[in-house]
């Protein structure tokens, strides 16, 4: 037979039930759980990539290319236009490590100097375009009405035309130059960032911290630079890094079309573009630069 004592235990093991507050017991009593504080959204973010291998090896192979655009004065064994005409068309040689083009200009130094031009078009393009997205996008879903349906009424007919077709047509009316390679992209890339925006900040506008501040008061500015913006900004670096890399291979491709950067500036797509004809017989003209663009993107 069971111990009275062992009957009392199941019974207040009964008598107890789990609750998100802590354990109810039967006397009326509650015991705590030990709060803790919720882990922010950044710290959770950082913990999910440092278990990622791959994001990792990105984030390397990104800051490389960051650095080598930085110290391309230091690195360099020329300058992008030095021209040596009598080692026109080299191999890849100790003298020159890639080789040279139809000029005799290095091509190491040409794809280092060039990947200045494509980091700073694809990030300031970028930052241009998400901060028209990101007002477009929360001013949209905070006064929603006739105002949402406006603005998500242009962005839907924005949104028809493909990124690289409007930033072609922008680039034939707006002329060659990396100034107006950013504004065509910048503007190519808004839509996107508007949608991804607006979402977020429908659903960051019904919290509780939201609703408490408009009833008290606070103004709309407030509420939305304090409460909203901040809450919205996780999923815009998620596309921004996206974004970087597709600004980086559509200036590529407007420049190799001779709608992007005009020489004697380095870049990556105008140099497949200028040794495109002598690719059968020299072919590493266009692979060390075309490999380049794939080791960024």
């Amino acid at each position: 037979m069971r111990s009275r004592d062992s009957w009392g235990e199941d019974n207040v093991a009964v008598a107890s039930l789990e609750t998100p507050a802590g354990t109810w017991r039967a006397d009326g009593t509650i015991v705590g759980k030990e709060q803790r504080k919720p882990e922010s959204a950044w710290l959770t973010t950082f913990r999910r990539l440092r278990r990622s291998h791959t994001a990792v090896f990105g984030l390397g192979v990104a800051g490389a290319v960051f650095l080598v655009a930085a110290l391309a004065d230091v690195i360099a064994p020329y300058g992008y236009a030095d021209m040596h005409p009598a080692d026109m068309l080299q191999a890849p040689s100790w003298t020159y490590w890639l080789g040279t083009d139809q000029m005799g200009r290095d091509l190491l130094s040409r794809v280092i100097y060039g990947s200045r031009i494509s980091i700073y078009v694809g990030v300031v393009s970028t930052i241009f375009g998400a901060a028209m997205g990101i007002l477009l996008g929360v001013v949209a879903a905070y006064y929603g009405g006739f105002l949402d349906n406006l603005i998500m009424r242009i962005i839907d007919i924005w949104v028809a035309f493909p990124n690289f077709l409007l930033a072609l047509v922008i680039m034939v009316i707006l002329g060659p130059s990396v100034t107006n390679v950013v504004i065509a992209l910048a503007i190519s890339r808004v839509p996107t960032q508007a949608r991804v925006v607006r979402g977020t900040a429908l659903s960051v506008k019904e919290n509780e911290y939201v609703q408490a501040a408009r009833a008290v008061g606070v103004s709309d500015q407030r509420v939305l630079l304090r409460h909203i913006l901040p809450n919205c900004m996780a999923p815009v670096i998620v596309l921004g890094t996206l974004e970087v890399a597709t600004a980086i291979i559509v200036e590529a491709a407007l420049s190799f079309l001779g709608l992007g950067t005009q020489p004697p500036t380095p870049s990556w797509g105008w140099d497949l573009r200028a040794n495109v004809v002598f690719i059968e017989d020299n072919p590493w003209i266009s692979v060390f630069p075309g490999l380049a663009i794939f080791i960024t993107v």
